[in-house]
């Protein structure tokens, strides 16, 4: 019989209860349902006692990240506020286990911590969507993409909740065949295993209600485009319809005109980098298309009734 696959998770405060329960409960019931011991586990965190999930939970771990066991592969698994949590103990166990040749990879928001310590470089990724457009900003080098895990880079990734399921789940396949991937996915209930090609947000016809092919298109562009606006009467080109057309679509099926749903777009946009980075407000702009960080502080505050020191300054 082989020797039992090892797992190490690292775990920071406000970690993803939700991510670490779909990282651990398939390689529990992939060995109870083998009758073998295919996966063991051990659990780290910066002060070797305990860690604090970000639902106020308490996780007894096995040691901290200064020693750390033999394994075959090391996950980094954190949550809301990861940027609070990437400290100097936990980036130098990392290295020290890159250097060893430990397979590592990153669970939820930990491709940033991974991304932090140089790692990710030149990279794909995923990353929870939430800090999607944060991302982008701060590793201009990763190439950041909207699948639900990576599984084809030297660093695993998986952007967090039931995603981190379907990356163990693509593992046990790998490991012990599909078999027993499909056993353990019916074990818990999991009907919709997805791969890793799967975005990680429902469509935008499934989020919005629509099915008409040319607005769906228009957002898109939008989306990206956000950095480097473009006119309606050039989408509505590039979709091979009319002006007029688009204008019609935006009315019938979300109430709005193409301009005005962009510049929602880009505001929203805004206001996440207002709130996940440290950026300049004149950085800012530009990532959301104003040349003119005075124009854009009166359009961020006649959208969101507050300016963008005055938002940034609500969450020091």
């Amino acid at each position: 019989m082989s020797p039992p696959q090892k797992f190490v998770f690292f775990l920071t405060d406000e970690f993803s209860h939700l991510a670490f329960s779909c990282a651990v409960e398939p390689l529990r019931i992939a060995n109870l349902i083998s009758g073998k011991a295919l996966y063991e586990w051990s659990l780290r965190s910066e002060d070797g006692v305990s860690v604090t999930s970000s639902n106020g939970s308490e996780t007894l771990v096995d040691g901290d990240f200064s020693v750390v066991p033999k394994c075959h592969r090391l996950l980094v698994l954190s949550g809301i506020n990861m940027r609070n949590h990437v400290s100097r103990p936990l980036l130098a166990a990392l290295r020290r286990e890159r250097a060893k040749g430990t397979e590592i990879g990153a669970l939820c928001s930990g491709a940033w911590i991974l991304a932090e310590a140089g790692f990710l470089d030149g990279m794909k990724a995923a990353i929870h969507w939430e800090y999607h457009d944060s991302f982008m900003e701060e590793f201009p080098d990763v190439n950041l993409v909207r699948s639900v895990f990576v599984a084809d880079e030297k660093y695993i990734t998986a952007s967090g909740g039931t995603a981190t399921a379907d990356l163990m789940l693509h593992l046990i396949e790998a490991d012990h065949g599909e078999d027993l991937a499909l056993d353990v996915a019916d074990q818990m209930v999991y009907v919709a295993v997805r791969n890793a090609t799967a975005e990680q947000r429902v469509s935008l016809q499934s989020r919005n209600g629509m099915r008409n092919k040319h607005l769906v298109g228009a957002i898109r562009v939008m989306r990206d485009h956000i950095d480097e606006p473009v006119s309606p009467s050039v989408i509505a080109t590039q979709l091979g319809i009319s002006t007029r057309q688009l204008e019609r679509l935006f009315g019938k099926y979300l109430n709005s005109t193409p301009k005005k749903y962009y510049v929602e777009m880009r505001m929203d946009r805004a206001r996440t980098l207002l709130l996940q980075t440290e950026d300049s407000i004149t950085d800012i702009a530009l990532a959301c298309g104003y040349e003119s960080p005075g124009h854009f502080s009166k359009v961020y505050r006649a959208h969101f009734g507050v300016s963008p020191h005055a938002q940034r300054n609500k969450i020091d």
